[in-house]
């Protein structure tokens, strides 16, 4: 299962661009193949252009991406956090994102982890110094928020999508049946002609051996037998058609309740 499928990925990108702007926060989406499905909305210099830029500093950040979940401080001393997108026990894809400072940061310390990863250290706090500062309680309660909101989202979407493909079924099948009710109704219509060809036969047959006396007999008997059987073919016909049209009523209501 494919959040791409039913979930209009557009919808979801506005929302995180949307929350992050409300909180300074930055995310981003990726589906259950680890590929990015919204862009990415607020993300600062500090972590993409100087942290994530080095090849230490890319080695634990992708470190944190791959064994961290939930709100957590990254190993820089950011705050991040990773919610799944579970529709029932499928998971979907997450958004992870944060960026965030829980207080104001001790300079000197990033001054030293920016020589661990051979970056300027004037630039890197520089760039440390444009990262937004909220309450760790804060930073919680954001990520939460925006996890709920977009699960609560997604599966509203999976249900709507179900249940359009089921009417889409059910009205297809509907369709099969009307058409096969169609296709009884001709067969009974060729069916009356055989019975009204039988009732002339038997009526002809009956005046031939009416004709020819007693040597007519054995033939009488015939002609009998097969009025009998035109009448029993004209009984069982009627009840065909009589449960036809009911079936028919049936399906006409249940075309009326879906249209």
């Amino acid at each position: 299962m494919h959040i791409r499928d039913f979930f209009d990925l557009k919808l979801l990108d506005n929302l995180m661009k949307d929350w992050s702007l409300a909180t300074g926060m930055a995310t981003i989406a990726v589906d259950n193949e680890g590929n990015y499905i919204t862009s990415e909305i607020g993300f600062t210099d500090f972590c993409m252009k100087y942290t994530r830029g080095s090849a230490e500093g890319l080695k634990r950040c992708v470190k944190c991406d791959n064994e961290c979940t939930g709100t957590y401080f990254c190993h820089a001393g950011l705050m991040d956090f990773s919610v799944d997108i579970m529709v029932g026990d499928n998971y979907l894809g997450k958004i992870i994102g944060g960026q965030v400072l829980p207080c104001e940061p001790d300079e000197e310390k990033f001054r030293e982890l920016a020589l661990t990863f051979d970056v300027d250290p004037d630039e890197y706090v520089e760039a440390l110094r444009q990262i937004p500062i909220k309450s760790e309680e804060s930073i919680r309660a954001s990520a939460k928020l925006l996890g709920d909101i977009v699960n609560m989202l997604v599966n509203f979407e999976y249900s709507k999508s179900k249940d359009t493909s089921a009417l889409s079924n059910f009205t297809s099948q509907l369709d099969k049946a009307i058409a096969c009710i169609e296709d009884i109704n001709d067969k009974c219509a060729s069916l009356n002609k055989i019975e009204n060809n039988q009732k002339i036969l038997a009526l002809n047959a009956s005046i031939e051996a009416a004709r020819a006396g007693d040597a007519g007999r054995g033939f009488a008997i015939v002609a009998s037998k097969v009025g009998d059987l035109a009448g029993n073919s004209g009984t069982i016909n009627n009840s065909i058609k009589a449960s036809v049209d009911s079936l028919e009523k049936v399906l006409k209501n249940m075309e009326d309740i879906i249209n």
